[in-house]
């Protein structure tokens, strides 16, 4: 790792423990992390995932001293050694699928301001509806999505974007030999549909299925500075084969 940068340039180790390698640098408190330092933990995260299985922690994880390290990786080890096996192999596919809106903002109705009256009543039942019909074509959606790329895992949000579409945020967690079939699949699919919008990113860490995997695991004390960065994870756990431990 001698030639990986931490976050602002620091130097990165690997720590040793046990079956594991944990990827850690120093970090001094009074320097904020910012959106250039979750940039920075992403390319480390990156860097990892090309050599080997990356559980990465939350971005701006902390550790006071080596000896509360020490600590959160022996109380967690069965955990990541576990997420790490059902992970090992894979990765993850980001796909973003815009479609018109089927309730459109413009039949929207405003509440009225005097009172309870039928109006009210009745914009309350159209936004219901309308916010069904939304959930019934995402569900529709993304059942087509998984149909055609058959991943092992995915994670799918929906929301409405400023331009008045609905996005389907999808994660795919697929094996790593399959990467260029997904891509062969993505580029038919999106060449033939007309009804919505694909985007394709990928491949990136899991970040997605590592956060679901670890909810809940991490127990070091919060950042000692504000996170800006919106990212979903901050230092990398890594398995190496000959049973050695390491942070970075």
């Amino acid at each position: 790792m001698e030639s990986v940068l931490g976050v602002s340039g620091n130097q990165v180790f690997l720590y040793p423990a046990n079956d594991l390698a944990v990827v850690v640098s120093e970090h001094n408190p009074a320097e904020a992390l910012n959106q250039r330092s979750g940039v920075e933990y992403a390319r480390i995260v990156a860097d990892c995932f090309r050599r080997s299985t990356v559980l990465p922690f939350r971005f701006g994880t902390v550790f006071q001293d080596d000896e509360s390290l020490r600590r959160s990786i022996r109380s967690n080890q069965r955990q990541f050694l576990d997420h790490i096996d059902k992970l090992r192999g894979k990765t993850e596919m980001h796909l973003k699928v815009f479609l018109d809106d089927c309730g459109s903002h413009a039949h929207a109705q405003q509440m009225p301001s005097d009172g309870l009256d039928q109006r009210y009543f009745s914009s309350l039942r159209e936004n219901a509806s309308r916010q069904r019909e939304r959930q019934t074509r995402a569900r529709a959606v993304s059942f087509q999505m998984h149909r055609l790329f058959m991943p092992l895992d995915e994670e799918v949000s929906c929301r409405l974007t400023e331009g008045g579409k609905m996005m389907l945020d999808i994660a795919h967690l697929i094996d790593r030999k399959y990467v260029d079939r997904y891509l062969s699949k993505f580029s038919t699919t999106s060449a033939q549909v007309r009804e919505y919008q694909m985007q394709l990113s990928g491949p990136w860490p899991p970040y997605h299925f590592v956060h679901r995997l670890t909810c809940g695991v991490h127990h070091a004390p919060p950042p000692a500075a504000p996170v800006a960065a919106p990212l979903p994870a901050a230092v990398p756990v890594l398995h190496i084969p000959e049973a050695v431990l390491a942070l970075a």
